[in-house]
């Protein structure tokens, strides 16, 4: 069996003072991948940076503070990548990937947008260049035979369901109709599948992302922007899918809930 958990950490030294350690130190996931790090290895504690009993690869953004994904795993990794062959993003640490035999795992961290600003153009010339690459990866591993699998914070969420408020964001970055239709692709066009929502088809939710602002924990109104999305043999051997959400909201160490799948599936 192989689980994998992918959680967007707020930043990585923020979170291990208030629980993310502990958390790290009872889970069984085999596969960890983690979003928005926030900080270079070299800024981490040895604790947090190569915690015994795991292999870790780290890919910061070269814009100190900002981004950052990582791959943790109880398995050497057979090959590592950092980015998906753009120049604009590639160092942008926001993409990272690992091989085991028959297997790829990433970390994604998908930038969040803004309407009407820079930073929507950002996001799609991002989204339009990674889906390019999810297409290429997709046909390299129909052809070698290896599944693959992207976690991360996706920053969209796909349908109604996947958030509380969706009336309210029609025209907020993370629920635009263009955004929505381009995760859609992924699923339709590209061939990949919402592992979670494979295995939990109703909503609402289970959402992922709260709000630190107000009662939105309390009250649950969240968004489901972290996926693992799957090559459908991976899909098909999912057993269990669940969010793990905090009991109370002082109990966080996040402002997202890792989201963890367990597959019937070895990388021996």
């Amino acid at each position: 069996m192989l689980t994998v958990s992918t959680v967007n950490v707020n930043g990585l030294r923020a979170a291990a003072k208030k629980g993310y350690q502990e958390w790290l130190a009872t889970t069984s996931a085999d596969v960890i991948c983690l979003q928005e790090v926030r900080a270079n290895p070299e800024d981490l504690p040895a604790a947090i940076r190569t915690p015994e009993g795991w292999h870790t690869v780290h890919a910061e953004s070269d814009q100190k503070g900002r981004a950052g994904v990582s791959l943790l795993s109880r398995q050497a990794p057979e090959a590592v990548r950092v980015g998906f062959g753009d120049s604009e993003f590639d160092r942008s640490g926001r993409y990272v990937e690992i091989e085991f035999p028959g297997l790829v795992v990433a970390s994604l961290y998908l930038p969040s947008g803004e309407v009407g600003t820079p930073r929507q153009d950002e996001k799609e010339r991002f989204m339009e260049s990674f889906y390019a690459y999810l297409v290429e990866r997709r046909e390299k591993s129909e052809a070698s035979g290896q599944e693959v699998l992207v976690c991360g914070d996706w920053n969209i969420a796909h349908q109604e369901i996947d958030l509380k408020n969706w009336k309210a964001n029609r025209k907020a970055a993370g629920f635009l109709p263009e955004e929505r239709a381009w995760l859609g692709r992924v699923f339709d066009e590209a061939g990949y599948v919402d592992v979670h929502r494979r295995s939990h088809p109703e909503g609402p939710g289970p959402y992922t992302w709260w709000s630190y602002r107000g009662r939105a924990f309390d009250n649950d109104s969240g968004w489901r922007i972290d996926y693992q999305v799957a090559t459908p043999g991976l899909a098909e051997r999912a057993t269990s899918a669940v969010v793990e959400r905090a009991a109370s909201h002082g109990e966080r160490w996040s402002d997202h809930a890792p989201v963890t799948i367990t597959y019937d599936w070895s990388v021996d």
